[in-house]
């Protein structure tokens, strides 16, 4: 068979693109970890920042290098940036023979055969339908305990700053059934751990014949399956969490006590400006919910630094509601324009550069004391942790994660991937708990 060869950049829901595209045409081509042994490359891109996409650009010249040097090399670009800049793609980099946006991974066989007979080889068509239900997808990029299922696409916020409407297109849900049918092959595998995937979960909706299915009913499908299979869930957004799914969480003890919520920014008049339709009392009241009902729920969310507008006072109201949720962890990021967004149209991106990095160092470093206050909480308690392989560090170490989504290291014992241990902790950094496995 041909060998392909899949690098992916950006979130868990490539990842998980990534996985259907190998299923697609695994008829032809196996997985190699190589890429200079590959007969097809493909890369599976993001645009939701430009750093991403400079990336892109830099490693399809590398690509091209390798190109020059095997002859019947082909190279194809998938996802929001081959969607995003398709004509810019093809005319710029001389090395790229097709591009597929997200909706259009069915077409990339022909695509290929178009691209053989020297025709101009892409399609970026946006669908109102396509969920990729039917394919079952090849987990060559999983780990064996952990697997990813995209349970809708798109997305209908259209929120100031971001691309993903444009580029991935509306909120559609895939069939529970065929969602559940998933799950339950990964517990066939021997898989231990599920993360159901969408741009905004909570909104997802399946209604046929009558019959509505909620996020809040899917989380408990899937957790009914097996008290073996642990869930997961990304991303959630505010003005969509529902008391039920909040519930839900808290019923199941193998719906991991954790929630990535992104808050973006602290002050209302700035949510305002960024089209999150909600308010800082709005979201902290969901926050409080949360603690209330899942008092062991650890948070995470997003923090943009420097959007358009941004004042020093509503900088600190950012910085005043990280101290008082008390993050685990956070992923915070300095604003880019992204064409076609409201943002670009409407507001001048007027922070300058360097009041944007002196932000999001801010930011970063108190996050950093807010992630190590977390976890100090947790030294002398004990939690299930399910054993995901190594430690980099030393082969006397075993890392997992913790139900709330946090890394535990340990020594190795007589453990193996894919088990759960109860581990105590002993002491900790901002990024890892460190301890010992007890109860044996």
């Amino acid at each position: 068979m041909k060998k392909l060869f899949i690098e992916t950049y950006g979130c868990q829901m490539n990842v998980a693109d990534s996985e259907v595209v190998a299923s697609i045409l695994s008829n032809e081509y196996e997985i190699t970890e190589e890429e200079r042994t590959a007969d097809l490359v493909l890369i599976n891109t993001c645009s939701v920042r430009d750093n991403a996409e400079q990336r892109i650009h830099k490693r399809l010249r590398e690509l091209g290098a390798i190109k020059k040097r095997r002859p019947g090399m082909m190279i194809g670009l998938l996802g929001c940036m081959a969607e995003r800049l398709k004509d810019q793609l093809l005319k710029d980099e001389p090395a790229l023979d097709f591009v597929a946006g997200p909706d259009a991974y069915r077409s990339v066989p022909n695509l290929i055969e178009k691209a053989l007979s020297g025709e101009d080889a892409y399609n970026v068509t946006l669908s109102k339908e396509e969920t990729y239900d039917n394919i079952m997808p090849l987990r060559y990029a999983a780990n064996g305990v952990s697997g990813f299922i995209s349970i809708m696409r798109g997305c209908d916020n259209f929120c100031s700053y971001c691309v993903v409407p444009f580029t991935r297109g509306r909120e559609r849900s895939r069939s529970p059934q065929t969602i559940l049918a998933e799950a339950k092959q990964l517990l066939a595998d021997g898989y231990k751990e599920v993360t159901l995937l969408g741009q905004n979960v909570n909104s997802y909706h399946y209604e046929k014949e009558g019959k509505v299915t909620t996020f809040a009913d899917l989380m408990e499908m899937v957790a009914l399956l097996s008290p073996q299979l642990r869930v997961r869930f990304a991303t959630s957004h505010p003005k969509d969490i529902s008391d039920e799914l909040i519930h839900v969480i808290a019923k199941y003890p193998n719906i991991c006590k954790f929630i990535h919520l992104p808050v973006q920014a602290g002050s209302t008049s700035m949510l305002q400006r960024m089209h999150r339709v909600y308010t800082r009392e709005q979201y902290l009241e969901r926050i409080a919910t949360i603690k209330r009902v899942i008092p062991e729920c650890s948070i995470a969310t997003d923090i943009i630094a420097g959007f358009c507008g941004e004042t020093e006072e509503e900088h600190q109201a950012t910085l005043s509601l990280m101290r008082e949720v008390g993050y685990a962890s956070a992923y915070m990021f300095k604003y880019s324009v992204r064409d076609n967004t409201y943002a670009a149209t409407h507001f001048p991106d007027d922070i300058p550069e360097e009041l944007k990095t002196r932000r999001l160092e801010e930011i970063i470093a108190l996050q950093q004391q807010l992630s190590l206050e977390s976890n100090q909480q947790d030294v002398g308690k004990t939690f299930e942790v399910l054993v995901e392989g190594t430690s980099k560090r030393s082969d006397e170490q075993l890392f997992g994660r913790t139900s709330q989504n946090k890394v535990a290291i340990f020594p190795r014992g007589n453990h193996q991937k894919g088990e759960y241990v109860h581990v105590k902790i002993l002491s900790c950094t901002a990024a890892t708990l460190i301890g010992e496995v007890v109860g044996e």
